[in-house]
């Protein structure tokens, strides 16, 4: 071969690889095509009134005005000295507490009692889930009606043995604990079932070997089960906390927020400001901070149980 040939070969090599490819033009990836309308819609409904909502409660928003005047954190300094909102906040703050913790032990309890299957048991599960499936309005509806001091089944089980009932949603003693009631009562079945399959879900083998060292009924709930249980104790823990703390329907049908303000939550009261007396910017600050204390407590539970696992 010539040396003419070769240089040749070369320059024909060396254009070849220095060539400047095709750039591919870049497709559009199907999954967005799928997503699109969710993702439209949670814009539309969820993104854009949020947003709104945020700039109003910069505004005093009254419905019926033309002008809007701008007042930054104004509607949030009123907050600090809003006697009606701290007593809305005192008044969610016991619900969530009481029935957070009713709704997780009394669904624990249940799980732990009703865990084998008999037919039974499949009854009284199906019983104690059945509130969940109901809306608050319906429960709140019903429960009126059995509290109802002149009509209600309740005070007439109790005359018909010889004891006067109690004025349960009138009482400034009893009309808040008798709203807990009813809201461990619904959601108690929620935390059963749960916790139920969770149930499922934890080692025979590690009950036994607990169970041949000697431990007890209660040694190996603390030491066993327990442990395993943790994510779904965690998950019906969240829930219920977020569920309790946005207590409006059972308040609204069975009390009206009353008697004097004793059940009246912080979604009472701000529908009262902002569907009743329509300050709109008043009420979009106070879902603000309904909004930011549901993200703290949640984030300080995750931050615990994280904390928990680490150990």
């Amino acid at each position: 071969m010539t040396s003419t040939s070769v240089r040749s070969t070369g320059a024909t090599r060396w254009t070849g690889s220095s060539a400047p490819r095709r750039r591919r033009r870049p497709r559009l990836n199907p999954a967005y095509l799928y997503v699109a309308p969710s993702l439209l819609l949670i814009g539309v409904f969820i993104a854009e009134p949020i947003v709104r909502s945020g700039w109003m409660s910069l505004h005093d928003w009254t419905v019926g005005e033309t002008t809007h005047t701008w007042v930054g954190l104004g509607n949030y300094r009123e907050l600090l000295t809003d006697e009606r909102f701290h007593n809305s906040l005192r008044v969610t703050g016991l619900y969530t507490v009481v029935v957070t913790a009713g709704q997780v032990l009394g669904g624990l309890a249940l799980a732990l009692w009703l865990r084998r299957t008999t037919w039974l048991t499949s009854l009284l599960r199906s019983a104690f889930f059945f509130p969940t499936i109901a809306s608050f309005a319906v429960v709140g509806v019903v429960w009126k009606f059995l509290l109802d001091p002149q009509v209600g089944l309740v005070d007439g089980w109790l005359a018909a043995v010889g004891v006067v009932g109690p004025g349960w949603l009138t009482d400034t003693n009893l009309a808040l604990p008798a709203v807990m009631a009813v809201g461990i009562w619904k959601g108690v079945g929620f935390s059963m079932i749960v916790l139920l399959a969770a149930l499922q879900g934890v080692p025979h083998a590690l009950v036994e070997a607990a169970t041949l060292d000697g431990a007890g009924r209660w040694q190996r709930l603390r030491a066993v089960i327990l442990p395993e249980l943790r994510p779904a104790l965690l998950f019906t823990t969240v829930i219920s906390t977020v569920t309790s703390l946005q207590l409006f329907d059972l308040v609204y049908v069975m009390t009206g927020g009353g008697p004097l303000f004793h059940t009246e939550s912080i979604v009472a009261y701000l529908y009262q400001r902002g569907f009743v007396e329509f300050r709109l910017g008043y009420a979009s600050a106070i879902a603000w901070v309904l909004f930011l204390l549901i993200l703290a407590v949640s984030l300080v539970q995750l931050r615990i149980a994280r904390r928990d696992d680490d150990e």
